[in-house]
């Protein structure tokens, strides 16, 4: 990652305020834990896609909003470790879309598993509706806003660390 051109007050500044934007709207929303969740917050996880260091904003809102989850310990762990590699997933991805994509895939596969492992819900339905959640919340919404973003350049730019 590269940090040598960063203003680190900016940097603190604006992670601090994503990661807590993440905490607050995934905590006070009904929806965000568990089988049936459509976890609002996720749509933050495109700003990755804007600027790769996003991904330490992200990875600590998710750790600290899974302080709140019906599974603790269990989703803190997995929770917090899907939102990190949905994240170098997405560092990876060049198209919006694609990059919409990654959230539903693997919040699907690692929430899904650990829903089927520690709660006995059936495997595939737990995976099916996990990504059901992310895809509408992240591919259907936030494709669509991320794509408005894209459109003003000046908007793109107060949203990238200097």
């Amino acid at each position: 990652m590269d940090f040598k051109n960063l203003n680190k007050t900016e940097f603190l500044v604006k992670s601090a305020i994503v990661a807590a934007i993440y905490v607050v709207t995934t905590v006070l929303f009904p929806f965000s834990y568990l089988n049936i969740q459509f976890r609002i917050s996720e749509i933050l996880v495109l700003l990755i896609f804007l600027d790769h260091r996003y991904i330490y904003a992200l990875v600590v809102g998710t750790l600290l909003s899974n302080l709140a989850s019906p599974l603790g310990l269990v989703d803190i762990v997995f929770g917090t470790a899907a939102t990190l590699l949905t994240g170098l997933f997405i560092i990876k991805t060049k198209n919006l879309f694609v990059a919409t994509l990654w959230p539903a895939i693997v919040n699907g596969l690692v929430i899904g598993f650990v829903l089927y492992k520690f709660l006995q819900l059936p495997l595939l339905l737990s995976i099916f509706q996990v990504f059901l959640g992310e895809f509408v919340v992240v591919s259907l919404v936030g494709y669509v806003l991320f794509q408005r973003i894209l459109k003003d350049p000046r908007l793109v730019e107060k949203i990238r660390f200097n």
